[in-house]
């Protein structure tokens, strides 16, 4: 007989409503796939994208489809191929939009998304990392080209991937200028940023003022951003439209963009936070079985605030 699993999945693409936790069979590892035991898996904007059919270019029309994207915890067993894992290994990776299913006692993932969790690092916490991570990273580094000494905006600065973005920045010598809720501006000063401002700020007193703008937030309009610009600039966009992702290649000076699972990334993300220089608070953890009702409260009151939402098997 089969071993089964709980898995939060739905029949067809919409709304919080078609979420179901229900018995699936756990899957086998295939070629290069690694069968890990799920002790933590965080949430993020784009896993109710996904179901809400946003994404369905990415993710196929096959169904029933599981949720969740980001996941640590230990290989239980290996695939035919796989010579980076054994059974044992602490790990932490990504599923992409097609697969996914992290909010499950057990995931499938491919080896060339997943990699080993330090031992400073918990499964929590490294489980906060690969989305939200490599987002942060290659916008700042890759497309923003940060250099040190270079000054950077990023709206959203406490969220998801601003936070992190913020502390790359600051790891790498920049200086940090950022927009939040107003109730949360002292936690983003004591982060380091400065100035600090609302979502609704005037941009007038901040012309020309910075060699990066990240829209890590989805708040800024294009003529805002470029007005924040030093000449010679760059804004990076992480909230992509097929518009935008085409004016992005036929421009010098605007990216949009998704982040990309690499294993390299991962890795020196992993370094910097089992090292505290990037921080992760995690502001809700709750059992699978009460996991539905929390990425529920999520996606329509953007509660809790202050930090991720993180599954654990129980």
């Amino acid at each position: 007989m089969p071993k089964m699993m709980k898995r939060v999945q739905y029949h067809h693409y919409g709304g919080p409503e078609l979420m179901r936790l229900e018995d699936v069979e756990v899957p086998a590892p295939r070629n290069r796939q690694v069968l890990v035991r799920m002790l933590g898996a965080s949430v993020n904007a784009v896993d109710w994208h996904i179901r809400n059919g946003h994404l369905r270019l990415l993710s196929g029309r096959r169904f029933p489809r599981g949720m969740g994207g980001d996941f640590a915890g230990v290989v239980e067993q290996v695939g035919p191929g796989v010579t980076r894992f054994k059974a044992g290994d602490a790990v932490f990776g990504g599923l992409l939009p097609r697969p996914a299913g992290a909010f499950a006692e057990w995931v499938t993932a491919d080896e060339k998304y997943v990699a080993k969790k330090p031992g400073e690092l918990s499964f929590q916490k490294a489980a906060c990392l690969p989305t939200a991570g490599v987002t942060a990273l290659q916008a700042v580094v890759n497309k923003g080209k940060l250099e040190t000494g270079d000054s950077v905006f990023i709206t959203g600065c406490l969220g998801g991937v601003g936070r992190i973005a913020a502390e790359i920045a600051l790891m790498h010598g920049a200086s940090v200028a950022g927009s939040c809720r107003d109730t949360a501006r002292d936690d983003a000063l004591a982060l380091g940023i400065n100035p600090v401002v609302g979502f609704g700020f005037d941009p007038t007193p901040l012309a020309g003022r910075f060699d990066l703008v990240l829209d890590a937030a989805g708040t800024l309009s294009n003529k805002v951003a470029r007005s924040l610009l030093k000449p010679g600039g760059h804004f990076v966009d992480i909230h992509p439209s097929p518009a935008k992702l085409a004016k992005s290649a036929f421009s010098r000076h605007y990216s949009a963009m998704y982040g990309a699972y690499k294993v390299r990334d991962f890795e020196e993300l992993a370094r910097a936070a089992a090292n505290s220089k990037i921080t992760l608070p995690i502001a809700r953890t709750v059992p699978l079985a009460e996991a539905i009702e929390a990425l529920t409260e999520l996606e329509e009151k953007r509660t809790p605030q202050g930090g991720k939402l993180v599954i654990i098997p129980q």
